[in-house]
């Protein structure tokens, strides 16, 4: 019984609740990769025709800049660096957005139940 505490309670090791989180995270790996391959389209999609530019001096984005702005877009930090300067690449980044809250929403979720089911188990067996 080396993870009960001191008032009776019993708390589920890490590596229980990592092997839960994957558990569910392979349950979901056709929509993660789902969401994977809709951000590499939509960056692609940026970069031919969502005119990324840097705001600093103005001049368009080379790949990289634009990878990285699809990246912390998906993450919603946002930082204002690089913005799209045509409709479509507005409407690119706003899609980017809501793929990266839905991704971390699952991630999360997916943390959250590999907690429930470690505890779960720990209460079962010990």
């Amino acid at each position: 019984m080396g993870n009960a505490t001191g008032d009776g309670a019993v708390r589920p090791r890490a590596s229980e609740i990592l092997k839960e989180m994957a558990i569910t995270l392979w349950y979901l790996r056709a929509i993660l990769i789902g969401l994977l391959l809709l951000f590499v389209l939509l960056t692609i999609g940026m970069d031919y025709w969502g005119a990324p530019v840097e705001t600093a001096n103005r001049t368009p984005s080379p790949l990289g800049e634009t990878v990285y702005f699809c990246a912390i877009t998906a993450l919603t930090i946002g930082y204002g660096d690089v913005v799209p300067t045509s409709a479509f690449g507005r409407i690119d980044a706003a899609c980017l957005g809501l793929i990266g809250v839905v991704f971390t929403g699952l991630i999360v979720a997916a943390a959250v139940r590999g907690v429930q089911e470690a505890a779960h188990r720990a209460e079962r067996t010990g």
